[in-house]
């Protein structure tokens, strides 16, 4: 593959990469990656173009600006494009920008070039359009053309006025001061307000609070919260969350009041609109980098998150002349904020026992705000990290959120403290079972199997998880809730349900309904795929991959069971192309136990799989050895697998010189990295559904 190939690929996966987190961010109000993670994707697509211009794709993430809105609200098309803002890391970056203000503007090297800057707050952008001082229509930013209708939600903020008004510090206006016949002044007949919509630090916390109170979903961070209250279809909802809102700028408008960025901001905040009071104007690239620096430092006790500083030309005319590239002006830049750290103290470290014994160490701390998110526990990810970090109850660390999504500790100030070190469990804290690391492993598992109530639970989840049995309205809350109750103990009690309709109906929350929809989704699963219940029965080692491995080679769960008991089996197992000697070990432990066998037998007692035979037709994939890496996003991993078999291919997991194809989705790795150095085929997901297609 020649490297234009190469970049003309990368280009094509980073467009998708980024739209999928644009709906996510803007429209979904459900981020997967952090702030800093998007900006690494826009810096290499940009760097791309940038390189080949001649690449530069329709869908390129420079011509979009968030996602297009969906959902129950209705559509606003926006009299002017909400745009994003470029960005600087660095102080070099924003040198860059005012020396690029001046050589498009045709001013001196040494022309002062007059800038506003102040937080850039991380809300929801809403934009508000008044009419003659009254509000009229309220609408979110959505892919910057259109947006949704959000009036009656943001009326019910109060930091909105319903009819624009001046205050005692408002600044002379030069607009005709003409009076409507009540004697209220007048205001210009069109003026977009814009600005966002957020939730203070403090008031999160309360809602969240409540939240847990009731039982209900708690709010990820400050910005989701404020997004899902300010969508809300029922705008009583929205009245009850405790929403702001402040102004930055403006869209459409008949008339201005005022010739530079500074006067129009102080005249919408003299209207009535509020505006950060650290709002300045400065001069110099100095005093710019100076006033970041200080907003920086004030960032952990500011009321609302930030992830850096906007800075704008102020003269309007400039602006003017400066114009927009694609989808961001060029007056404008937005200076980010490096990752956050905050330094807080160790409180305790708890074991969590997960699904296949494993015990992983919480640690969890005095409550610290991070990057916009209250931290209170962190993973200390297994017994040697403990070691390294060297920590312990009541050390005072700094946490980190790594990539601004996951906290972690990165370093432990009380190291040098004389306290005895953290004495890492050798019994499961769940059933007291021993606690060992095989060999060669840092994780320690509890060897106590099913009898382990942690376990239990866990592997009840998993086995009616979509990847497993996939049993809809059996989650993770109602699987706890009928374990406490002690209707389910094993997988087939699941199946025994039926006869509680009686009792699960007289539950809280249970209607006729939904007690029969459960039901039938559990009746529905009598007869599942062989390869799916194997999976689901979570025995270590035996992936969905594996599992189908296995059946395909015996056929029927009772074969398999016969071959991994028997004195031969392991010389039998260990010819199946794709399982070594983990899985073999693993498939002999777990039949070792009697009650893992026990459990065996009884959920067999109540479901009857079909023989697992995978019917193959004729492709140009027959053959052939296929890896999927990265996000696909029309189906699932399994789904895609599921296909290639279907058309006598082999999914593999892991890229080799054996590997004919690898069909590469967003955020792919190091999977295509070596695929690409081996000089194997790469393909889209879209190119592999024409493959599917053309199979028939």
């Amino acid at each position: 593959m020649t490297k234009e190939s190469e970049a003309a690929n990368r280009l094509m996966r980073l467009a998708r990469e980024i739209a999928k987190h644009n709906r996510l961010y803007h429209t979904l109000d459900t981020p997967k990656i952090s702030d800093g993670e998007y900006d690494a994707l826009v810096r290499e697509n940009n760097a791309l173009e940038a390189e080949f211009p001649h690449l530069v794709r329709e869908d390129s993430p420079n011509k979009a600006v968030g996602a297009a809105p969906a959902g129950h609200l209705s559509k606003v098309t926006h009299a002017k494009p909400m745009l994003s803002l470029d960005n600087a890391f660095a102080a070099e970056d924003v040198a860059d920008f005012v020396a690029r203000v001046r050589r498009f503007l045709n001013l001196p090297e040494d022309a002062p070039v007059v800038l506003t800057a102040e937080p850039k707050i991380d809300g929801l952008s809403c934009s508000l359009r008044y009419e003659h001082g009254v509000l009229v229509q309220a609408a979110t930013r959505g892919d910057g053309q259109v947006g949704e209708d959000v009036t009656a939600n943001v009326r019910t903020v109060a930091d909105v006025p319903e009819r624009l008004g001046r205050r005692e510090s408002a600044v002379t206006l030069p607009l005709t001061p003409a009076l409507s016949p009540e004697g209220e002044r007048e205001f210009p007949a069109v003026f977009e307000i814009r600005g966002e919509i957020y939730m203070a630090k403090a008031d999160f916390e309360a809602l969240n609070a409540a939240q847990e109170a009731k039982g209900e979903k708690l709010f990820a961070n400050p910005r989701n919260a404020a997004a899902g209250s300010l969508r809300q279809k029922d705008a009583s909802v929205t009245a009850a969350r405790p929403l702001r809102f402040l102004a930055h700028g403006w869209g459409e408008v008949s008339e201005l009041p005022g010739e530079t960025q500074y006067d129009v901001i102080k005249a919408i905040e003299s209207w009535g609109l509020p505006v950060d009071p650290r709002f300045i104007r400065t001069d110099t690239v100095e005093a710019t980098l100076a006033h970041y620096r200080t907003i920086e430092a004030l960032r952990a006790d500011l009321p609302f998150d930030i992830d850096g500083v906007v800075y704008k030309v102020d003269r309007l005319d400039w602006q003017a002349r400066l114009g927009f590239v694609a989808k961001a002006p060029r007056w404008a830049i937005a200076h980010k904020f490096p990752a956050e750290r905050a330094e807080t103290t160790l409180e305790a470290i708890d074991i969590q026992v997960g699904r296949t014994g494993k015990l992983t160490p919480v640690g969890r701390l005095k409550p610290v705000t991070v990057g916009g998110v209250v931290v209170s526990n962190v993973t200390l990810h297994n017994r040697d990290e403990i070691a390294r970090l060297g920590v312990r109850v009541g050390d005072r660390v700094v946490v980190q959120r790594a990539g601004d999504v996951i906290p972690q500790i990165v370093e432990n100030l009380s190291r040098d403290d004389t306290r005895p070190p953290f004495a890492f469990p050798d019994h499961c804290p769940e059933c007291g079972s021993e606690a060992q690391a095989e060999e060669g492993e840092v994780d320690v598992r509890c060897t106590g199997g099913l009898i382990c109530p942690a376990q239990r639970v866990e592997r009840l989840k998993h086995f009616v998880g979509r990847t497993a049995l996939d049993i809809e309205g059996l989650g993770e809350k109602t699987i706890l809730e009928f374990f406490e109750l002690g209707w389910l103990h094993s997988p087939a009690d699941i199946f025994r349900l039926k006869a509680r309709r009686a009792e699960i109906l007289a539950r809280e929350g249970w209607q006729e309904k939904s007690v029969d929809n459960l039901l039938a989704a559990i009746e529905a699963k009598r007869s599942p795929d062989a390869a799916r219940l194997l999976f689901a029965l979570g025995i270590r080692h035996v992936g969905a991959v594996t599992a189908r491995d296995l059946l395909k080679a015996f056929v029927t769960l009772s074969r398999l069971r016969a071959v991994a008991t028997s004195e031969t089996g392991a010389e039998e197992l260990v010819q199946i192309d794709g399982i070594g000697p983990a899985v073999v070990e693993a498939l002999a432990d777990f039949f070792h136990e009697p009650h893992n066998v026990a459990v065996w037998d009884d959920l067999l007692s109540e479901v009857s799989p079909p023989d697992y035979i995978v019917e193959t037709r004729a492709s140009s994939v027959s053959g052939k050895t296929i890896v999927f890496t990265g996000s696909l996003e029309t189906m699932s991993r399994d789904e895609a697998k599921a296909q290639a078999e279907a058309l006598g291919a082999k999914a593999a997991g892991s890229v080799s010189a054996k590997t004919d194809l690898v069909v590469a989705g967003p955020g792919a790795g190091s999977k295509l990295k070596k695929a690409t150095e081996l000089g194997i085929e790469v393909i889209d997901e879209a190119a592999w559904a024409e493959i599917v297609k053309a199979a028939g």
